[in-house]
């Protein structure tokens, strides 16, 4: 089994203390990154499988001139550095030189999952004033469904198929030329936005510059996923969420590790073991969902023999699924923490033994605390907000500000702190712990879902007077939706409206947001204002609950 690529004979201090962020005023991702990679002409950057059996790989000089090839086609199309490209594909190889094509040009990237509805994809368009669409058959008539309420977009491009008035993405990029003068970006020019759920209202747009993630990542790739030019690393990651840049784009290639892609519709633990087993990938991230769900499988029936390192992240893990992953591979899965608007925040690293359970320690870079509501650093064992250190200088790897919302930027900036909006506290040999969230956010298998969002939905339904949305524990997907819900005269308490009101749900919000608990009340507790204390209903759901690591556990 090969050996970490972090060098063994430095502590975890040592390295903490001598980490300085070296960025110059431009940076560009695809010119100093894959252009630096691709001057070894067969260095292998990707390998491409899907269910099927089809295999593709792709060199980085094969990601090169593919994004100069793109960047010049969507310059054809009238589409020019600054301009917002919506990127929504499943695991396509076009999704990672569309990516590197756009920072190439100096276009911002916002990419979406495939489980956007039609009205997720309109209020997107819209609040970035998206320039460009790119999509699939599959979602191509989600836009078209919107599209004259739309009328920033002026290019269409679609990825594996024909389709009339949108620009087939082959034909597009195979008729011009591999050869584009990349834009020397400014270091904090917008380079990404991501959507993120909160509290309250649609999602925010999280602004990244080409510094915070494009570069900021090397630390997520060098320090947790712990890789090196000579891995094959494979991310489970959906291509919608902001974990696949950290984990399946800018981690590895700035490593100049290769990435291995899965191109398949639902996860399946069974094929991902035989995957891990069939070819030689040497490290694994996945969120803890995916973990629970492989150690239910008969392990003892696989063996792999290239794997090194397993990573997790989205929630903490369980500690005693970190252990039968342990008794059965000899690897332990190391807990990572960071959010859309940061990179790697805390981890498990390699420079010291993990605790099972525990978020880790503060990654190289980062001055993280846990704070009371006076901005000072609480001592051990005392519970907390996460907040990293902004002033007097702000950390490279950390968003720039919610789009167009000055004063949700500054709600969640407390004296020379940012607050991460989790709670958790920090025991006395500086490992970090979950507590909760400080809002109302539900993390269920990895995804962010914003109450509000769901509250919408279900009001949409004649038989809902009321609702309201919290998390709820359980046992493989950590937590999940729940909703309490007031019906309206002349509606009665049934499973069949229960169901009625998930399939809703579902139609007009994306899927993975529907409430997978519900529960007919006949009064929701208030304040004296009429705000929902939905503190209260969470309360009443995680009253006696474990979280996962809650116990300190020792990794032996």
């Amino acid at each position: 089994m090969a050996e970490s690529h972090n060098n063994p004979s430095l502590t975890y201090e040592e390295v903490y203390r001598s980490f300085q962020w070296e960025v110059g005023k431009y940076f560009n991702f695809a010119r100093d990154v894959i252009d630096r990679w691709a001057e070894t002409p067969d260095k292998l950057a990707m390998w491409w499988v899907d269910d099927a059996g089809s295999e593709v790989k792709k060199t980085f000089q094969d990601i090169s001139e593919n994004s100069q090839r793109f960047a010049n086609a969507m310059e054809n199309m009238g589409i020019h550095r600054g301009d917002v490209i919506i990127v929504i594909l499943p695991r396509y190889a076009a999704w990672w030189e569309v990516f590197v094509g756009a920072l190439r040009m100096g276009a911002i990237l916002s990419p979406g999952t495939t489980q956007l509805t039609s009205k997720d994809i309109q209020y997107r368009v819209n609040a970035s004033q998206a320039a460009a669409f790119i999509t699939d058959a599959d979602n191509a008539s989600k836009l078209e469904e919107v599209l004259t309420a739309c009328p920033s977009i002026r290019a269409k491009v679609i990825v594996a198929s024909e389709r009339k008035d949108w620009v087939n993405y082959d034909e597009a990029v195979g008729s011009v030329s591999p050869s584009f003068e990349t834009a020397n970006t400014r270091s904090d020019e917008t380079a990404l936005m991501y959507f993120t759920s909160g509290t309250v209202g649609y999602p925010k747009m999280t602004v990244h510059t080409h510094a915070s993630y494009p570069f900021g990542h090397s630390v997520t790739g060098k320090y947790w996923l712990d890789l090196g030019p000579d891995d094959l690393h494979w991310n489970l990651s959906d291509t919608g969420w902001a974990k696949a840049a950290w984990s399946s784009l800018f981690g590895p290639w700035n490593m100049g590790a290769a990435i291995f892609v899965h191109h398949s519709s639902r996860f399946d633990p069974k094929k991902t073991l035989e995957i891990l087993q069939k070819y030689p990938i040497t490290t694994l991230c996945g969120a803890p969902t995916n973990y629970r769900m492989l150690v239910l499988e008969d392990l003892s029936r696989y063996k792999f023999p290239k794997l090194r390192h397993c990573v997790g992240a989205g929630e903490p893990l369980n500690p005693e699924v970190i252990k039968i992953w342990q008794d059965a591979t000899g690897i332990i899965i190391r807990d990572g923490y960071g959010q859309t608007e940061t990179v790697i925040l805390l981890g498990n690293f390699p420079y010291f033994e993990p605790r099972f359970g525990s978020m880790g320690k503060p990654t190289p870079g980062f001055d993280v605390q846990v704070i009371d509501e006076d901005a000072n650093i609480l001592p051990p064992n005392e519970e907390g907000d996460v907040a990293v250190r902004v002033k007097p200088v702000r950390p490279v790897g950390l968003f720039r500000e919610y789009y167009g919302d000055p004063e949700r930027t500054a709600s969640v900036h407390r004296g020379d702190w940012y607050l991460t909006g989790d709670r958790a506290y920090r025991d006395e040999d500086g490992y970090f712990w979950f507590v909760g969230r400080a809002d109302d956010v539900i993390l269920t298998s990895g995804y962010r879902i914003g109450p509000f969002e769901v509250e919408s939905a279900l009001l949409e339904h004649r038989a809902v007077a009321e609702s309201a949305v919290v998390s709820s524990p359980d046992d493989v997907r950590g937590e999940i939706v729940k909703a309490y819900v007031i019906l309206a005269p002349g509606y009665e308490a049934s499973e069949d409206l229960k169901k009625e009101l998930q399939e809703h749900v579902k139609a007009v919000t994306a899927p993975y947001k529907y409430p997978r608990k519900i529960e007919f009340v006949s009064s929701l507790p208030k304040t004296v204002s009429g705000k929902i204390r939905r503190v209260e209903l969470r309360k009443n759901e995680w009253e006696g609950y474990k979280r996962p690591g809650s116990e300190r556990s020792e990794a032996k």
